[in-house]
C-alpha cells in the first residue's frame, strides 16, 4: 500500500551536504508525502514548500515543536548538525517517537567513529560520543531503529573548507592526516541510502549501515584521484597538526564544540581510524559509490570549474 502518513524529515534545511534538503526532494520526487523540520523560515523553507512538502518550524530540543511536528508521522528521520545540543535534540525525538508509538521505521544519522567505541572511550570527540549515546539510547527503546553510519563526508570543513581552499590556491591537499587513509563519502550517496530505507523500510529494520567511498587510500592517492579529475597536478601537503589548529582551524571562529570535533576528526585521521571501505553503499543503491571524478563533475563551485 502507498505510503498516506507523513514522513518526518528533521534537519530538512540542510547543513553539512545538506542531505535532509535531499532526502525531502528524493521522496517528493516519488510523490510520497512528507513534513519537512527547519529551524527558521527563509528562502530554504520556500524551496522545500516548492517540492510539495509541508514545512513545521522549530527547535528539536522544544517537546512542543517536535510532538507538533510528528502527529500523524509513520517514518522519521533523525539528522541535525554539529551541535552542542545534539544528545538533548535526538533524545528528544526519540522519546515523542516511542510515545506516538505505531513507526514504520526510526532512521538514525549517527557516523561510522561510533563502531570503534565503547561506553568509556575517551579519544572521541564530544559529538562522536553523542552519537555512541544515541545509538545506545535508540537500542534501549524499542523503537524500529535503522542506523546509518556515514564515514566522513566529501563536503565535510576539512575537505571543503580547507583541502579544497588549498587545491583553487595552490593545487594542494593541506591537510594534516599524515599517512592515515580515508574514504570520504559524497552526501547525496548518504541521502540516497537515507531515502532508501525511508521508501520502504521493512528490509533494513534493526540494521546498521556503514557508508564509504569506493576505497580507503592516504591522502596522496587522493590528491593523484583530483589530478586526475582535474586535470592538472595536485599534490598533497602533510601540515603538522598543531600549527594547522593555530594558523587554519583556529582562524575560522568556530563554536568550541563544532572546532573539538573537526580537531578530533583530523586527529582521528592521522591516527588511522577512518581507514574503512565497505560495500553498503553498492548494495543498498545498486551501483558504486560517487568517486571523485563524479564528485568533481557535480560539484565545480568547489574547485573553480
Amino acid at each position: 500500500m502507498p505510503e498516506t502518513r507523513p514522513i518526518l524529515v528533521t534537519g530538512a534545511a540542510g547543513s553539512v551536504g545538506a542531505v535532509g534538503r535531499t532526502v525531502v526532494e528524493l521522496l517528493r520526487a516519488k510523490e510520497l508525502p512528507v513534513r519537512a523540520f527547519v529551524r527558521r523560515e527563509d528562502e530554504r523553507a520556500q524551496a522545500l514548500r516548492a517540492t510539495g512538502a509541508e514545512v513545521v518550524v522549530g527547535d528539536l530540543t522544544n517537546p512542543g515543536d517536535v510532538g507538533r511536528a510528528m502527529v500523524d508521522c509513520g517514518r522519521v528521520y533523525f539528522g541535525m548538525g554539529v551541535s552542542a545540543r545534539y544528545l538533548e535534540a535526538a533524545i528528544n525525538t526519540a522519546a515523542i517517537a516511542r510515545d506516538r508509538g505505531r513507526l514504520d521505521v526510526f532512521v538514525n544519522m549517527s557516523q561510522m567513529t561510533v563502531a570503534q567505541m565503547s561506553a568509556t572511550s575517551t579519544s572521541e570527540s564530544t559529538q562522536q560520543h553523542q552519537h555512541w549515546l544515541v545509538e545506545q539510547v535508540l537500542n534501549w527503546s524499542g523503537l524500529p531503529v535503522t542506523h546509518i553510519r556515514p564515514t566522513v563526508f566529501m563536503e565535510n570543513p576539512l575537505f571543503q573548507i580547507f583541502a579544497y581552499a588549498s587545491m583553487k590556491k595552490s593545487d594542494t591537499i593541506r591537510l594534516p592526516f599524515g599517512s592515515g587513509k580515508t574514504s570520504p563519502v559524497a552526501a547525496r550517496d548518504v541521502a540516497e541510502v537515507v531515502a532508501t530505507v525511508l521508501m520502504d523500510p521493512a528490509p533494513h529494520l534493526g540494521n546498521t549501515y556503514h557508508l564509504t567511498g569506493g576505497a580507503s587510500r592516504d591522502m596522496t592517492a587522493m590528491a593523484a584521484e583530483f589530478s586526475a579529475a582535474l586535470g592538472r597536478k595536485i599534490t598533497y601537503v602533510d601540515a603538522p597538526y598543531d600549527q594547522w589548529l593555530q594558523q587554519e582551524l583556529a582562524t575560522q571562529g568556530l563554536p568550541d564544540h563544532v572546532f573539538n570535533h573537526l580537531s578530533t576528526m583530523a586527529r582521528l585521521h592521522a591516527e588511522n581510524r577512518y581507514d574503512r571501505a565497505t560495500d553498503d553503499v553498492r548494495t543498498i543503491l545498486g551501483r558504486q559509490p560517487t568517486s571523485v571524478e563524479g564528485f568533481v563533475k557535480s560539484h565545480p563551485e568547489f574547485f573553480g570549474e
